[in-house]
């Protein structure tokens, strides 16, 4: 890896893409420049993308054009970096989902309650994001950020989705994403993290005790079913060397928490609502 590349080298595509292209396979170039660009944490060069992607540094410009039109990109001094289009989906992402200011708002008084950082994590169609975070975007070290969370396994608010789920959808999670041995307390094993389950829905709350990070111990609470379609969870994270200190008072505040959750708009919960069987009023 060359010293100035702001990520480790990816492996290149067994037909790396040596000029422009037209399709999805164009499509999905592009996107994984996006997400190079945003993983990154600072300004990143055409020429480590172009390392990065296994591709020529005239498709990197080529694939960069119509992010940066779309202020996806924008292009500084020292590279790429994420544009001014980006925290309008964010916003867009929240809105669609029924969410927004009250639910940063909540997770500030979390975080004011336990002294930790509080997050907010949802499950839907197979997938588990990290929707929201009290969490500096500057503190490129914490190793829970908004986005994709891809150690579901491992982390408290991972566990406390799955626990919601029935266990053929939970089995069929963890079979797609898989088990990665984190550190040395990760639970692996499906008959293990089963039991796990049936622990964190026995006492009503799932923790995670340096599981994705030696570090770091979260707690986390499932949101009762809003009619959404979607599992919501709201979760805290603080150094484990801190748990034993302070644990009762993070689940304290989880618990408090929990029944301010902002409920589903009238005018989604309407949409969502099953129809009315006939003749009823």
């Amino acid at each position: 890896m060359a010293a100035d590349d702001p990520f480790p080298r990816r492996e290149p595509p067994a037909d790396p893409l040596r000029a422009p292209a037209a399709g999805p396979r164009s499509v999905e170039r592009a996107l994984d420049l996006l997400d190079l660009v945003a993983d990154a944490g600072r300004p990143v060069g055409a020429k480590a993308l172009a390392r990065a992607l296994g591709c020529a540094l005239s498709t990197v410009y080529h694939l960069a054009g119509p992010l940066l039109d779309r202020g996806h990109l924008v292009r500084t001094a020292e590279g790429y970096a994420p544009g001014p289009r980006v925290p309008a989906l964010h916003r867009a992402h929240l809105c669609h989902h029924g969410l927004g200011a009250p639910t940063g708002e909540l997770l500030g008084r979390l975080r004011r309650a336990t002294g930790a950082e509080a997050y907010h994590t949802a499950y839907r169609d197979g997938l588990i994001t990290v929707v929201d975070t009290t969490a500096p975007v500057t503190d490129a070290a914490h190793p829970f950020t908004p986005g994709p969370e891809v150690r579901a396994h491992a982390t408290a608010h991972g566990k406390a989705l799955l626990a919601a789920l029935p266990r053929a959808r939970r089995r069929r999670y963890l079979a797609e994403h898989g088990m990665a041995r984190l550190t040395e307390r990760t639970i692996t094993g499906a008959e293990r993290f089963e039991a796990e389950m049936a622990t964190v829905r026995g006492q009503g709350y799932a923790v995670s005790v340096g599981e994705a990070d030696l570090a770091y111990t979260c707690l986390a609470v499932a949101v009762p079913d809003r009619g959404d379609g979607i599992v919501h969870a709201l979760s805290v994270s603080l150094p484990t060397a801190d748990l034993s200190r302070r644990r009762g008072a993070v689940r304290a505040a989880l618990a408090r928490a929990v029944p301010d959750f902002p409920a589903l708009p009238e005018s989604r919960a309407a949409r969502l609502a099953p129809p009315r069987p006939p003749g009823t009023a």
